[in-house]
């Protein structure tokens, strides 16, 4: 038997007990299968008497068979009570002898809330749009040969997309700060590797020459010690060098990787490479519209449990982003978990109302969905049948891709029922962006 308390909220409390002859009953099983290989000094393996068994390894076999038996008591009585448990329960023995005929305990833990949907056409929402035009090819060419260009001295003032080699410091209230000194700096500006004020300043000078500039750093600069600070700097420069751009042709396109050298094909795969992460980045607004919209139409309450749960996710994830950026983490380093509430809640809200939505409206991956989205990746690559049976040589990979199919069904939805304004937006706005 069992009851099941209401504390507060979602959380709930269980009530019940395991009678001592199961217990009994496994544990004794246990025993005997052990005694067929266990080594115990003076008897043969297979020979080892019961009661020697159980004074052994009896403490340890019950402590195991106990927590298991705690385990699927509670599954039972979950089911029992049509109990839809998030997270893990916290286990309490009431029972102060592990040898009494029922073992009674006591299991806290959350329940999933109920997610209640509002009306998704009381909300407006902001889909952007994009459409690749011949000057986006042409800028993105460019900016391509802007990264082999070849720089030449000059004579002339420095503007902007030369590079100039210079030494600099800065001072504050007169003394040169940490960080605020270097020399023979190669610098291309205009591309925004420094602060924009700074290279402001450069620009106009010649080779040979210094300047000062009083500069005032921005408030949120990562240097505290001159954050929102005004200080001065003196630079000079030792050459100012003219970026020469290769030619787009045959040598240029087999440098991006075209062995036949064919320029025509390079601007037709450049024109397929930036549609393809154009419109990547264009579902992922839509997409983060999408679920805004869905976050102010409903209402629940957040298990602590799986918040805790997901922000202790964000932290594994942040910590193995930097190691793979080259940081150094210590063993067993800690992120202070308040960094990652914000975002933890936000991500179980919307694990809980997509649940809740594709339940109600029938919004789960189709397989001809999931099939057309792992054809639409492969046609990116040079065998795309091989990228298919990749795809289908394991459930875990077509699970994802089934979850990517479930938000575009869910967008898909909020789109036709919200009050949607459309926005067109240019290639440079969409690359600033995710």
């Amino acid at each position: 038997m069992s009851n099941v308390e209401t504390l507060s909220g979602l959380q709930r409390r269980l009530n019940a007990s395991i009678p001592q002859q199961q217990l009994r009953g496994e544990m004794e099983a246990r025993l005997k299968r052990i005694g067929r290989t266990a080594k115990v000094h003076g008897f043969r393996p297979g020979k080892v008497p019961y009661k020697v068994l159980e004074q052994q390894y009896g403490p340890s076999v019950q402590q195991e068979v106990l927590g298991e038996s705690l385990q699927r008591s509670f599954a039972e009585a979950a089911v029992t009570n049509k109990l839809q448990v998030a997270g893990y329960p916290q286990f309490e023995i009431k029972t102060a002898d592990l040898n009494a005929p029922q073992i009674e305990y006591s299991a806290t833990f959350e329940v999933y809330p109920e997610v209640t949907l509002g009306d998704i056409s009381d909300v407006s929402v902001n889909r952007v749009a994009f459409t690749l035009s011949d000057a986006d090819v042409e800028e993105t060419i460019k900016t391509l040969r802007k990264q082999r260009a070849v720089f030449k001295k000059t004579d002339r003032a420095a503007r902007n997309d030369d590079q100039v080699r210079i030494d600099y410091y800065g001072k504050l209230n007169g003394v040169v700060f940490e960080g605020g000194e270097a020399k023979d700096v190669p610098l291309v500006l205009g591309v925004g590797r420094m602060l924009p004020d700074f290279e402001k300043a450069i620009v106009g000078m010649k080779a040979g020459e210094t300047k000062s500039f009083d500069m005032t750093f921005p408030a949120d600069y990562h240097g505290k010690e001159v954050a929102g600070k005004q200080v001065t700097f003196t630079i000079t420069v030792h050459a100012v060098e003219e970026a020469e751009l290769p030619e787009v042709d045959a040598e240029f396109a087999r440098s991006l990787g075209l062995e036949d050298g064919d320029v025509d094909k390079l601007k037709a795969e450049i024109r397929d490479n930036i549609g393809r992460e154009a419109q990547r980045r264009v579902k992922v607004r839509n997409k983060d519209s999408a679920m805004d919209a869905l976050l102010k139409i409903s209402e629940l309450e957040v298990p602590k449990s799986l918040l805790e749960s997901e922000a202790q996710n964000l932290m594994q994830q942040t910590l193995q982003d930097m190691e793979s950026r080259g940081m150094k983490i210590p063993k067993g380093m800690q992120l202070p978990a308040d960094m990652f509430v914000e975002r933890a809640t936000k991500r179980v809200k919307l694990g809980l109302i997509l649940a809740e939505l594709v339940k109600k409206h029938d919004l789960q991956a189709k397989p001809e969905q999931v099939k057309a989205l792992v054809q639409e990746y492969a046609q990116s690559y040079e065998h795309p049948e091989e990228v298919v049976r990749w795809y289908n040589s394991d459930p875990a990979r077509l699970r994802e891709v089934e979850n990517l199919v479930l938000e575009d069904n869910v967008v898909a939805w909020v789109m036709a029922g919200a009050k949607v304004g459309d926005q067109a937006v240019t290639l440079n706005e969409l690359m600033g962006s995710n």
